[in-house]
């Protein structure tokens, strides 16, 4: 595992974020040890709210990394806000455009050097009305079949009650409980040097965002719905994609 040497402004974040999360959550971490692999970890959440990322962070922090975020490049031209997300070394994307591939090899860069890099695989927050994990995007896939990194699936619960993104509601009242939960490494050496393909990347990422949804029942309870329906099949019905 890389070391963790903070630089001035990362070391500001953590002593003015932290102590208020302190302060806001009762948490309960588990799964620590697998963010702390011999090497660069590619960590992928799932998105309940505005306030998970912070939650995120706080538990990455503890386990002994430094969190490095691909975000929206429209956080990083907000005056004050984007400077300081520069310096906390968080990788900005221009969605739907060639930028979006030349932040993925910075992020490769990132893990070649032992980091820690944090993909919302479904790239928001889950429009599911429970709050239940969609459908996910393969920037991670893509990432862990360039490098080979481990990815770590991280199942977050209770940040809807910081901040509930279905009625905007800020939780303001302390202790609110959170739980966190990182599991071992995703399991996908069967496309170990395979081409990365649409097919071959939407395989992967199913596998990721399945495992992550199991995780994520875990810790909340309840059945979890299917990721999404597949298409009708000529001769067949529909089949849901955790049968």
């Amino acid at each position: 595992m890389a070391p963790r040497r903070l630089g001035f402004w990362q070391w500001l974040a953590v002593v003015l974020v932290k102590p208020v999360l302190t302060v806001w959550t009762r948490r309960t971490w588990r799964g620590m040890e697998h963010l702390r692999h011999p090497g660069g970890v590619i960590i992928v959440p799932n998105h309940v709210s505005h306030a998970d990322p912070l939650v995120a962070a706080h538990f990455i922090h503890d386990a002994g990394r430094w969190p490095q975020y691909l975000g929206k490049a429209s956080l990083f031209r907000v005056p004050v806000l984007g400077w300081i997300l520069h310096r906390c070394k968080q990788i900005p994307v221009e969605r739907g455009s060639v930028e979006a591939a030349r932040s993925l090899d910075k992020l490769a860069a990132v893990l070649r050097e032992g980091g820690a890099v944090v993909i919302y695989p479904e790239g928001t927050i889950t429009r599911e009305p429970d709050l239940w994990p969609m459908k996910g995007k393969t920037g991670a896939a893509r990432l862990a079949l360039a490098t080979g990194a481990p990815v770590i699936p991280v199942a977050m619960w209770g940040p809807e009650k910081l901040f509930d993104p279905r009625s905007n509601r800020l939780g303001l009242r302390p202790r609110i409980p959170v739980s966190v939960v990182a599991g071992p490494p995703v399991d996908l050496s069967r496309w170990a040097g395979a081409t990365p393909s649409r097919a071959i990347l939407e395989e992967m990422t199913e596998t990721i965002m399945l495992r992550l949804r199991d995780l994520v029942a875990e810790i909340r309870g309840g059945t979890p719905p299917p990721l999404w329906e597949r298409p009708a099949r000529t001769g067949s019905s529909s089949r849901e994609v955790n049968e």
